[in-house]
């Protein structure tokens, strides 16, 4: 049976701007000479990292950083501790700092909080690349949590600054900061959510009401990828979650449906065309 779908892409899906910007740095220098080092992924979505790599991108960790001598190492978007600068100028290594600016701005007034001798929450996720990066700015004395349950048996002070990695929920920033007043404890909140990504929220869910069904394309480490997903499944419940065209199970769809195609910021546009012109092919 031939299945005629209409395959729509949402057009405010796909690389946010500070992607955009360290990608484009990183093609730039791999173009004029050939190979570059980048300190972890340089975006949460394995099918680009593997479109780098053939282009020349070597990813390091940041075990192999003090191995390194002379040469020039990308800092991808999510932004680095200060440790990672002290290391590169020991070894005369040339940073490519593609740091975002809103984590820039977010990692400076962390720094000015401990500074000021502040106490310091941050609402992240444990052991992402932007939240080691804020947590370097504190001497790693801030605490981070992902869910406010974490902080139920931990001793806090009576009062402190709250922060939020970048890439967070806004409602549920805030629900944090009123459940934490609500416990009695004084609480200064430094909203610093890029509005890019919490703006994408809410057309998300506006976006997949309009389909039969949803297809959200994202690589499984994204940290937003996984909130964007759950935001479309609870707006459209034919939603399916996929990192790569392999992934569409064909079987799903119905001759005529309308179909939308939506994604993380770390989601790039030629693989939502790919999985568009897969559904359009059957």
């Amino acid at each position: 049976m031939s299945k005629n779908l209409q395959v729509t892409i949402d057009k405010d899906s796909g690389f946010c701007f500070g992607v955009v910007y360290a990608i484009d740095m990183a093609e730039e220098i791999l173009e004029e000479e050939g190979y570059l080092y980048c300190l972890g992924d340089i975006v949460h979505n394995d099918e680009e990292v593997a479109r780098l790599k053939a282009k020349g991108l070597r990813i390091i960790n940041h075990e192999a950083l003090p191995d390194l001598q002379n040469e020039k190492v990308l800092i991808r978007a999510h932004g680095e501790a200060p440790e990672t600068y002290r290391i590169a100028l020991e070894n005369n290594i040339t940073l490519i700092d593609a740091s975002c600016p809103v984590v820039l701005k977010l990692q400076n007034r962390i720094k000015t909080s401990y500074d000021d001798s502040e106490k310091i929450l941050i609402f992240g996720k444990h052991g992402h690349a932007e939240v080691i990066g804020l947590q370097g700015q504190t001497n790693n004395e801030a605490l981070v949590f992902q869910d406010i349950d974490e902080l139920d048996n931990i001793e806090l002070p009576s009062s402190f600054t709250l922060y939020s990695q970048t890439t967070k929920s806004v409602d549920k920033f805030y629900e944090i900061k009123k459940e934490l007043i609500d416990r009695g404890y004084e609480v200064k909140a430094n909203d610093t959510i890029c509005r890019q990504v919490s703006n994408r929220y809410e057309d998300l869910g506006d976006f997949a009401k309009q389909y039969d069904r949803v297809v959200f394309v994202s690589g499984k480490k994204s940290s937003n990828g996984k909130v964007l997903y759950d935001v479309c499944k609870a707006a459209n419940p034919n939603s399916y979650f996929i990192s790569e065209v392999e992934e569409l199970d064909l079987e799903l769809f119905n001759d005529g449906e309308a179909i939308g195609i939506c994604g993380a910021t770390s989601t790039p546009m030629w693989l939502m065309k790919e999985i568009k012109a897969a559904l359009e092919n059957l």
